[in-house]
């Protein structure tokens, strides 16, 4: 909560609601109390131990589809998944995020080192908390807006392991699902194309030192 609550401040006009949650009923009942409140622009920072699909017991695409549901009416934008492997089901991601309000999605296909995995996400929250609701009418601003939030990290920084105990760089770990504003617009994996982003803004600040 530190953290997150420092970045409410660094951002300003920002406010901070959480709670617990251990299983899926109590993940209901979580929810309900933070939905209690019509914000611009709000996002859902789920933190919690992530195996094989599930956080906290809870499987990721019903975990998901219990905040899409809740995303229309309290325009619920973006959904941060601060986890070990909930991300690694990518196509689930995308099916939880079409016929919602939500439009972006990030998460770990790997263990996620506690500490970096937590500035990693602050950095994306506090990149997201910034966005206008017209901005994610664009794939491009939403691709860059990842880019410059993961900018202050290495990708070939070692996040974690996966199942079989092998070490897993950022860049292979790390996934991005969005699904802009639009009619016909669909949920597509975009973590390509935010680490093509990274990497020219990387070599484009070695030019500039």
């Amino acid at each position: 909560m530190p953290f997150v609550e420092g970045v409410a401040k660094y951002a300003g006009d920002t406010e901070v609601f959480h709670a617990n949650f251990y299983d899926e009923s109590s993940f209901k009942k979580a929810l309900a109390c933070l939905c209690k409140s019509s914000f611009l622009n709000t996002t859902v920072y789920v933190a919690a131990h992530g195996y094989k699909g599930k956080m906290s017991g809870v499987e990721i695409i019903k975990l998901l589809t219990l905040i899409g549901i809740e995303s229309k009416k309290y325009n619920i934008t973006g959904v941060m998944l601060g986890s070990c492997f909930v991300g690694k089901n990518t196509a689930a991601l995308e099916v939880c995020l079409e016929g919602s309000n939500l439009k972006w999605c990030v998460g770990y296909a790997s263990e996620s080192a506690w500490l970096a995995g937590t500035l990693i996400d602050c950095s994306v929250l506090m990149e997201m908390s910034a966005f206008d609701i017209e901005d994610f009418s664009s794939s491009e601003v939403m691709i860059q807006s990842f880019s410059r939030a993961i900018s202050h990290f290495s990708s070939s920084f070692y996040i974690g392991n996966d199942y079989r105990q092998k070490p897993v760089s950022l860049r292979e770990s790390l996934k991005f699902v969005i699904q802009p504003n639009g009619k016909g617009r669909r949920a597509a994996l975009v973590s390509e194309e935010v680490f093509k982003a990274y990497a020219d803004s990387q070599l484009l600040a070695k030019h500039m030192a």
